[in-house]
């Protein structure tokens, strides 16, 4: 994949210890040897979650001395409500034409 190719936020958030990752840096900034201790993976496999991530620009890396401290990035995250958003209209509407549909058999 080249560098500035874009990850796809779905594909991004599909995987379970990238969706605890972006968890645990909603709640503060974070290095990366703090994450991976939250993690039975190692650090490089974090690493690699990381650049997933900030590929999908879910979280943005910045130098801090000799650290690389990640944080949330949320905007993104919109593109995931609307989605989800339009099929919990969606079904929503379904429904209740269902719920009609039975209540006038009745």
């Amino acid at each position: 994949m080249a560098a500035a190719e874009k990850h796809d936020v779905f594909q991004a958030i599909a995987d379970p210890t990238r969706r605890q990752v972006l968890k645990l840096l909603s709640e503060k900034e974070r290095p990366i040897s703090e994450i991976a201790a939250h993690f039975p993976v190692s650090r490089t496999a974090i690493a690699k979650h990381l650049q997933i991530l900030s590929e999908a620009e879910l979280v943005i890396g910045r130098k801090a001395g000799r650290e690389k401290l990640y944080r949330l990035h949320p905007e993104p995250l919109r593109e995931l409500q609307d989605w989800l958003s339009y099929y919990e209209r969606f079904w929503s509407n379904k429904l209740s034409i269902l719920k009609h549909i039975v209540e006038n058999e009745e």
